[in-house]
Order: C-alpha cells, then structure tokens, then sequence
C-alpha cells in the first residue's frame, strides 16, 4: 500500500547505543512526517533502568507467544524477546515502525514481515566494551556480559544491512545521520 508505513530493523553489539540514537532521533522527528513508533518489547528478564520493556515471565512469553501476541521472536543469553503484533496495524495505518532487534532474525524478519530496512548500528569494541560497564546491568564478571562481549568482537560489522550508522562519535552527529536515512522513506 502506497500509504503504508515502512519497517526498520535496528541492530548492532550490546553498548553500541541503539536505544539513546532512537531516544535522540524520536527528539528530533519532525511533526510533518508520517509518525514513528518505537514498541515496547517483551523481555524475560526483570526490569533495568537501562531499557524500557515489558518484563514478563518465560511462562508468561510463551503464552503471549501462543496468543499471536507477537510478530518476532527471538532468544539470545538465555533471555527470550518478543516484537508486538500491533505494529503491523501501526504500519498499515501509515506509521513507520522502528524496532531493536537482534542480528539472528533479520532473515526471518525479511521473509516473514513487510519489507524491513535493517540498520546496522556501528562502534569499535573499546566504545562498547566501555558502555557494557558503565549501564551496570550484569557485572564482568558474568557470562553474561562475557558473551555479549565475545558477540561484539565476532560483529563488528553487518555485510547485508540496508544502512550502517557509525556512532562512535558524538550522538548528535549519529542520530543526524539515522533521522537523515528514515526520512528518507517519507
């Protein structure tokens, strides 16, 4: 539908600062445009001041799930995620959407959703490593955090995004560049 909103798919390493570039971008998006949602997704973990979610049980995810509650999902460090089905009402209703994901469903997203733009957020492994400490949600000493660093020392890039945004500098700067690309799609 020429009226539809678009999908975007936004990945990138634990500490590359995914959520502060749509908290900037959401600033900054201009009233005359198509409106951009950010869902809520549904995490198995309980709730951190480091990310906005709905902390659910893992009983709870795989009733949710059996419900159709959710149009992806995924699980990575032991942690299950789930996207709300209503963004595809919000995007027929001509809303872009944009979701944190993870790099693991882009091809099932790609298949199963309406044409997502994935965007490959980009920073060198010490801008990363620096931001895993400083969000304090697992010590270093967990394995936890021990993967998510191992995970982004194996990505440090994305071959197959549509867009790759490099913040490693300032946020304003990224967030210019992101907000550039999805107006792009007006």
């Amino acid at each position: 539908m020429a009226n539809s909103g678009q999908l975007f798919l936004i990945v990138g390493n634990s500490g590359s600062g995914k959520d502060s570039l749509l908290k900037q971008v959401l600033r900054q998006w201009p009233a005359s445009a198509k409106p951009l949602r950010i869902p809520q997704r549904t995490i198995t973990r309980p709730p951190h001041d480091s990310e906005p979610y709905i902390s659910v049980t893992p009983e709870e995810f795989f009733d949710l799930n059996r419900r159709d509650k959710f149009c992806l999902t995924w699980q990575v460090y032991g942690i299950y995620y789930g996207v709300p089905a209503e963004i595809l009402d919000w995007m027929r209703q001509g809303q872009h959407v944009i979701v944190n994901v993870s790099r693991d469903i882009i091809h099932q997203a790609r298949k199963n959703m309406p044409a997502p733009k994935v965007i490959f957020v980009k920073v060198p492994l010490d801008i990363s490593l620096q931001r895993l400490r400083l969000r304090c949600r697992e010590p270093e000493t967990d394995p936890a955090f021990q993967q998510r660093l191992q995970r982004a020392k194996d990505n440090q890039v994305l071959k197959d995004a549509d867009f790759t945004v490099d913040n490693s500098g300032s946020l304003e700067t990224a967030a210019g560049m992101l907000l550039q690309y999805l107006l792009s799609f007006e």
